[in-house]
């Protein structure tokens, strides 16, 4: 009898009880993440209540939530928003598309790999703003110049990750699809896709986070709406507490579609059985 008791007491313990625990622990992890900046922002906003800076540089919370208010109020931050978003979402196609395309290319020829990548490891060491000039020369100031340039900041994480992840596929698993006779392309969806999808998501979000960068680079090439221009406005007519707020949006627009591009490529991944996976 005990040992049939057994098991109900365990089910009883990993039932609603333990499904509630873990969905406060998930709910714990975004609070506990938003303690510091809190923290921070409320320690701010008392130092310049309490007289013990003006807060003329560095502006206080509350003066920044105004701002925020103010430039939503006159549609002003919609329409930024909207031209910021869109230049990331193309330039982040095209940048993903390209690395993806090349990165495995170069992953599965050795030949390609010693034509294309001495190259591309020094062009990745070039700084965003040396890009400006030259795509401006060649592309203009308008759209296309921006998107390209954004793309650059994406394609480079995109191929490494790509590239790296092909050439450290074990070939052990390669040879034991070889053994069970595979096809082609059986072998890619089973083995090396599988293989290959972890960090080819790391290299995505990584790709995703140096396209909010670089378009901040991309908007300082005489673009007349976006984000990046919102900062140089703010600049010009001494406004701290507009360039503040742009950079809170900039950092909530980045994680925001971080999450979401973590969501999107979860179920994709619910097969790992590793560390960091509990929560998915």
């Amino acid at each position: 009898m005990t040992a049939l008791e057994l098991p109900s007491a365990h089910a009883a313990e990993t039932g609603p009880r333990a499904r509630g625990s873990g969905a406060a622990g998930r709910l714990a992890g975004p609070l506990l993440g938003l303690a510091l900046p809190v923290g921070l922002a409320l320690a701010w906003e008392a130092a310049v209540r309490l007289g013990l800076s003006d807060g003329r540089l560095v502006a206080p919370p509350s003066r920044i939530a105004s701002t925020l208010v103010e430039l939503a109020r006159s549609g002003d931050l919609a329409s930024h928003l909207a031209a910021t978003a869109w230049r990331v979402g193309a330039g982040f196609a095209l940048g993903v598309f390209s690395g993806t395309a090349l990165g495995a290319m170069a992953g599965a020829s050795t030949v390609v790999r010693r034509i294309v990548d001495p190259t591309l490891q020094g062009l990745r060491a070039v700084p965003s703003i040396a890009w400006v000039p030259l795509f401006i020369l060649w592309l203009g100031i308008f759209e296309p110049s921006k998107v390209a340039l954004i793309a650059v900041g994406v394609f480079f994480p995109v191929y490494l990750g790509v590239l790296g992840a092909i050439a450290s596929v074990d070939r052990k698993i390669v040879e034991v699809g070889r053994i069970f006779r595979l096809s082609r392309i059986a072998l890619v969806r089973r083995i090396l896709l599988p293989a290959i999808l972890p960090s080819y998501v790391v290299a995505l979000r990584a790709g995703l986070g140096l396209g909010w960068m670089f378009v901040v680079a991309a908007e300082f090439m005489g673009a007349s709406e976006g984000l990046g221009y919102l900062l140089v406005d703010g600049q010009q007519l001494g406004k701290p507490d507009q360039i503040v707020a742009v950079i809170l949006i900039f950092a909530l627009c980045g994680k925001l579609t971080d999450t979401v591009l973590v969501a999107a490529t979860a179920p994709a991944l619910r097969w790992q059985d590793v560390t960091g996976t509990e929560d998915r």
